[in-house]
């Protein structure tokens, strides 16, 4: 994975109806962000919709033009509600057929007697896309541009995940620092943070509060790319948590 001094933006398109029903609990936001983060890539947004194509093609296009890269998961599947492959030829204006590297990485697993027409589905691919590999079920992923297509299922997106990632460009790595600000409500320190904030505009710092076994307490938390503008603004939330906890 090359880096470049630019940044590199992302957001994920997660597709289902069973996810906005509650039916489903979403587990692969969170490892797509954490890769992501990993690889020097700003996850900027994500975006929920249920299975209607529509609503799919619109986002597709919105997300794809506005980010380097467009992650989708969800709905390409063998039932008729998985439109999602459909859906990227028409946001790209190209046609979609049954391709036959699908095909023979379908014939892996499944018998040619028992590769029917809902299965075969599954080796529907928008024309011109590479292939993703999926190493547990072999129905495959696909990119076609900036957008990469994965399943739904969490062991499976990750095994698309793990395929595809080698081939994403990144940028500079983001960096973290966490400066615990114990017994300090936030509304007694939030307006001198937000004078931190304003003095080092290349870094970004929030105040996150979380309750813990010990009880109530909060984290500040500076992210930047460059380690001399982190140390700075980290300089100061800790001279600023140093005072106020005196």
């Amino acid at each position: 994975m090359s880096a470049t001094p630019d940044t590199v933006s992302a957001a994920i398109l997660v597709i289902g109806d069973e996810i906005l029903s509650g039916r489903t609990k979403d587990k692969n936001i969170g490892t797509i962000a954490d890769y992501l983060t990993a690889a020097g890539i700003d996850l900027r947004e994500v975006r929920i919709v249920p299975d209607e194509a529509a609503m799919i093609v619109e986002a597709i296009n919105a997300l794809r033009a506005r980010y380097t890269y467009l992650f989708t998961t969800g709905g390409i599947g063998p039932t008729h509600d998985d439109i999602t492959a459909d859906c990227v030829a028409e946001a790209f204006g190209i046609g979609i057929d049954v391709d036959e590297r699908a095909r023979a990485m379908l014939l892996e697993r499944i018998k040619p007697e028992d590769l029917n027409e809902a299965r075969l589905r599954m080796a529907r691919i928008p024309f011109g896309a590479d292939l993703i590999p999926n190493s547990i079920s072999k129905a495959p992923g696909f990119r076609i541009g900036n957008v990469i297509v994965m399943a739904g299922v969490p062991a499976i997106m990750q095994a698309m995940l793990d395929a595809v990632g080698p081939t994403l460009t990144g940028g500079a790595a983001m960096q973290s620092v966490t400066v615990e600000a114990h017994g300090i409500p936030e509304g007694t320190y939030a307006g001198e943070l937000g004078a931190i904030a304003k003095r080092h505009g290349a870094v970004s710092i929030g105040s996150y509060p979380m309750m813990t076994p010990e009880g109530f307490r909060n984290r500040i938390v500076a992210r930047a790319r460059d380690d001399g503008s982190l140390a700075a603004a980290v300089a100061e939330i800790e001279a600023l948590v140093a005072r106020l906890s005196d």
